[in-house]
């Protein structure tokens, strides 16, 4: 009786966090979706971009549907360990199931298909850079988004700062955007810009991701084990419901 009361808090405090991590993904979804000063702001204004990429810029959609998904799934396994429902612990086993074995499937392919990803990465990045020299300085939207981009992630452009040459800002002021030099006490000229070296967007993203792989990888490996635990105990629930 002890043993069970264990596991019926053991449940209680898995789908617990299950559903707290489901509303922190809801939350960041909205934020997303409502927030378009962003790089999804400029997945839209890539001119002749793939359907697939334009799709990215939809991801706070997916990420709302993925936190209340969890949320309900943290909420079914919590009633069905209080309620001792045998209905709702199947199912709950069976849907924490299938999603640790699509989460194994994406991180299989991801290690499979991996120089395909560097590849279609290489060709979205001659987009963005082409859509630069054509927008950036010129249309007040695309512009607004870049600046707010690089000024968050402390960057230059998408390569650097070369991808402004010829850009209808370039050519009307003969400056460079400020974030592409260090030092603000003057004018941000190509001779500034080079000595100034600043990363490009894209690799500043990579570096922060690689500066936080090691919380990243410990995170997806604690909800792995999050995944499983989880799963062991609702089927011993499960089995001894009404003894």
């Amino acid at each position: 009786m002890c043993c069970k009361g264990f596991l019926k808090v053991m449940m209680f405090v898995f789908n617990g966090v299950i559903f707290l991590a489901g509303a922190a993904i809801l939350g960041v979804g909205i934020w997303v979706a409502v927030d378009r000063v962003s790089l999804l702001g400029i997945l839209e204004n890539i001119e002749d971009a793939p359907p697939e990429l334009a799709q990215l810029a939809n991801i706070g959609y997916v990420l709302i549907g993925v936190g209340v998904f969890l949320t309900l799934v943290g909420f079914l396994g919590c009633c069905g360990a209080v309620k001792e429902s045998k209905c709702m612990l199947l199912s709950f086993f069976s849907i924490v199931l299938i999603i640790f074995l699509v989460e194994v499937a994406a991180a299989i392919v991801l290690f499979v298909f991996e120089p395909l990803v560097q590849k279609a990465l290489d060709g979205i990045g001659q987009k963005v850079a082409e859509s630069i020299k054509n927008k950036y300085g010129e249309d007040e939207s695309y512009t607004s988004i870049w600046d707010s981009t690089m000024s968050e992630l402390k960057c230059c452009g998408y390569n650097n700062y070369t991808d402004f040459m010829g850009s209808p800002f370039e050519s009307t002021a003969s400056f460079y955007p400020v974030t592409c030099c260090r030092s603000s006490s003057g004018p941000c000229n190509e001779n500034e810009a080079k000595r100034a070296s600043v990363v490009g967007c894209f690799n500043a993203l990579l570096n922060l991701i690689e500066d936080n792989a090691v919380l990243l990888a410990g995170v997806a490996l604690g909800i792995a084990a999050l995944e499983i635990a989880a799963m062991v105990v609702s089927m011993i629930l499960y089995t001894n419901v009404g003894k």
